[in-house]
């Protein structure tokens, strides 16, 4: 098992590169790794509640879903 720190630099303006983090997050905890997200630049406005629930991505689950599923399984997010 890897431990990974998957980084978002992207905000609300990217919807599918804010989502990205949390995509590849669940992709990893899901092969067995052990993950931890780091938020930075303006991703960290996808903490925010309102903006969290409005953020769907290309090709993506909607990010309400993958950050319910991180939080569910310990991911620690790092600001």
């Amino acid at each position: 098992m890897a431990k990974l720190l998957l980084t978002g630099t992207h905000g609300p303006d990217d919807p599918t590169r804010a989502t990205l983090p949390f995509h590849m997050a669940k992709g990893a905890i899901e092969a067995g790794h052990e993950v931890s997200i780091s938020l930075m630049v303006d991703a960290p406005f996808v903490l925010k509640n309102e903006l969290r629930e409005a953020i769907v991505g290309v090709g993506m689950p909607p990010l309400k879903d993958l950050f319910q599923f991180a939080v569910e399984r310990g991911v620690k997010v790092y600001v």
